[in-house]
């Protein structure tokens, strides 16, 4: 999508290198050395993992974000596409329904009647499920860990209740399942942008004007929708990508 944006509304080509590994191990020394000029980052991820800064992340300090990158990388944040990958609680829509679920909180008051699932990695990480369960006193008739391939079948079949969801899964524009609302704000924000190397935009100011487009595009529930025709449906990620921006009308076709 981003490739296809730079191409069409400059004179820049654009090469892309994929099957790199996360920022931290490998782009971001990347970006450092030069080797890559730009590349798409969360916003927690470079807060947490990049600036190696604790605790939770949200958009209120992305100001400090975006400083701390200038000072040490000469880089320069841009291009917020309006999505929030973060981290969540989904439950199925009988329980939702059966309990009056909205929030974390009143999941909390139920938990003690319910199966909560999670992949391995969310049971180890630190802001994993005991911090969540500590925030809210979750405590769950049993816990399960599921395949991360998995968990949506799991879920649909009612082997569990309750699992951790990325907020931008394909999935979940057709599982029977509702978000819940984290209502004391325990996990990080994490929205995509784009973090590009300053000597880059010197060179091309163009740039500037294709970052600026590309603000707000996406929203958690359109790029879950992407992410499923892709994922799910097994179409080509740059058809859907230049389908979308067709009919947003970034492209005219």
């Amino acid at each position: 999508m981003i490739k296809e944006m730079i191409e069409e509304k400059t004179d820049i080509n654009v090469e892309v290198t994929q099957g790199v590994g996360g920022g931290k191990s490998n782009i971001q020394p990347g970006m450092v050395s030069g080797e890559f000029d730009m590349y798409p980052e969360y916003t927690s991820t470079g807060w947490n993992m990049v600036l190696k800064n604790d605790g939770f992340y949200n958009e209120e300090m992305y100001d400090e974000l975006v400083k701390e990158y200038k000072e040490k990388f000469s880089f320069t944040w841009t291009g917020i596409l309006g999505f929030n990958d973060s981290y969540g609680i989904a439950v199925r829509k009988e329980i939702a329904d059966k309990y009056n679920l909205k929030t974390y909180s009143d999941l909390a008051k139920v938990s003690d009647k319910l199966v909560f699932g999670g992949e391995y990695d969310f049971f180890e990480r630190p802001d994993g499920y005991s911090a969540l369960s500590e925030k809210y006193n979750f405590k769950f008739k049993k816990t399960m860990d599921l395949d991360i391939g998995l968990k949506y079948k799991a879920i649909n079949e009612g082997k569990v209740d309750v699992m951790d969801i990325f907020t931008t899964d394909g999935q979940l524009t057709e599982s029977g399942v509702i978000v819940l609302k984290d209502d004391k704000e325990f996990f990080s924000t994490a929205m995509g942008a784009m973090v590009v190397r300053n000597e880059v935009l010197d060179e091309y100011p163009e740039l500037e004007d294709v970052f600026s487009e590309m603000e707000g595009i996406l929203n958690d529930s359109e790029m879950a929708k992407l992410n499923y025709m892709v994922e799910t449906e097994g179409m080509d990620a740059e058809t859907v990508a230049h389908e979308y921006l067709v009919k947003i009308g970034i492209l005219s076709k």
